[in-house]
């Protein structure tokens, strides 16, 4: 009857892998064209982000920050991404994705200052090309096809990056957002982090497709499934899809399998209910820091030494931007009421005075 067979797309998208959990290359021709200091330098970004999470963590739970999403595990699918981007690019992220932005420019306090509700954390550098972490799951990737198309409209040799999680590819604006790009072939980078359980919900539940790249298919766009654990593969995939959106060959649908050690935010998430100690330890044999770490230590290029000093850099720079976040003015009504609009409107007007006495006080 002419049915395309789907076993036989699904057989397309085979995993890329170019480390593999030992540390070892197993895909040399694969392999990507980085400096040992560029490989030294990702690791540090790497083992700075780790520390990041941790500490965020203890801050959310003495109350000095407030909304925060783990990251720890998915450091390669974040960083080594972010790593083969360029200061032009613009970047869409999610709010599991606070780690890109910072390595992109967003100064730490600032960070801090978002995840406190604080607008000075949405007051960002000019020249910083970044929209501020998505809330609404999945927004980002429609408003990354219209930044592309404006960077396409602009000729701007730029690329536009977006993430989100496996939750977010089954929300309408997932499929709206790659249909729009494929449409008009902007540069867009769209990649799917697939911790495996969303917020609770097993990836299994969220599509019965083998895999999310597949999805890349029917919007007409490129799609890679790639080991989210490993940084040489995602650094290699993205910078590949980089270069094709430069070369006005469209956008791409990157797929990482990658894993979130901690819960899903710190806002009551409990992942024992959802998720086994079993799945939990064989992921954990997957670290991508233990992965690197491994892989460096045979170049001879990391040592215990060079951790030590980047986890120290890590403590006291974040010592320092929280201290800084919370010295930031304590938020008003009338502030955000200010911000609404450029010139308020009557009920507006008569709610900004109300609030003015009642500071005033």
């Amino acid at each position: 009857m002419g049915f395309h067979s789907l076993e036989n797309i699904e057989k397309e998208f085979q995993t890329f892998q170019i480390l593999n959990e030992q540390g070892e290359i197993v895909n040399e021709e694969e392999k990507p064209d980085l400096s040992d200091d560029e490989l030294k330098e990702l690791m540090r970004r790497m083992v700075y982000t780790r520390m990041l999470d941790q500490r965020s963590i203890s801050l959310n739970r003495q109350g000095r920050l407030g909304f925060y999403a783990p990251t720890a595990g998915q450091e390669a699918s974040q960083l080594a991404s972010h790593f083969a981007l360029e200061k032009e690019d613009f970047l869409l992220p999610g709010y599991r994705d606070v780690p890109q932005i910072i390595w992109h420019g967003l100064p730490l306090h600032k960070a801090f200052l978002f995840s406190k509700g604080h607008y000075e954390g949405n007051q960002l550098p000019e020249d910083l090309n970044i929209l501020p972490p998505q809330i609404i799951i999945g927004a980002q990737i429609i408003q990354a096809a219209g930044v592309a198309l404006g960077l396409k409209m602009r000729d701007k040799k730029a690329v536009a990056v977006t993430y989100t999680g496996d939750g977010g590819s089954s929300q309408g604006d997932f499929y709206e957002g790659i249909n729009f790009a494929g449409v008009y072939n902007v540069p867009a980078i769209f990649i799917v982090q697939n911790n495996r359980f969303a917020i609770s919900v097993p990836v299994e539940l969220q599509t019965n497709a083998k895999t999310i790249a597949q999805k890349a298919v029917a919007a007409g766009i490129e799609g890679i499934q790639v080991d989210g654990m490993d940084p040489l593969a995602v650094y290699a995939v993205t910078k590949k899809a980089r270069e094709r959106a430069l070369n006005g060959e469209g956008p791409t649908l990157i797929e990482t399998l990658t894993y979130r050690y901690g819960p899903h935010t710190m806002a009551g998430d409990d992942p024992t209910r959802y998720r086994t100690e079993e799945t939990d330890n064989e992921w954990e044999k997957k670290d991508p820091l233990v992965r690197f770490r491994k892989y460096l230590g045979s170049k001879n290029l990391w040592s215990d030494e060079e951790e030590e000093i980047v986890i120290e850099q890590a403590k006291k720079e974040i010592k320092e931007a929280i201290q800084l976040a919370d010295k930031a003015p304590k938020q008003k009504v009338t502030d955000l009421i200010g911000f609404m609009f450029e010139k308020l409107p009557k009920n507006l007007e008569e709610q900004m005075e109300e609030y003015k006495a009642k500071e005033s006080k």
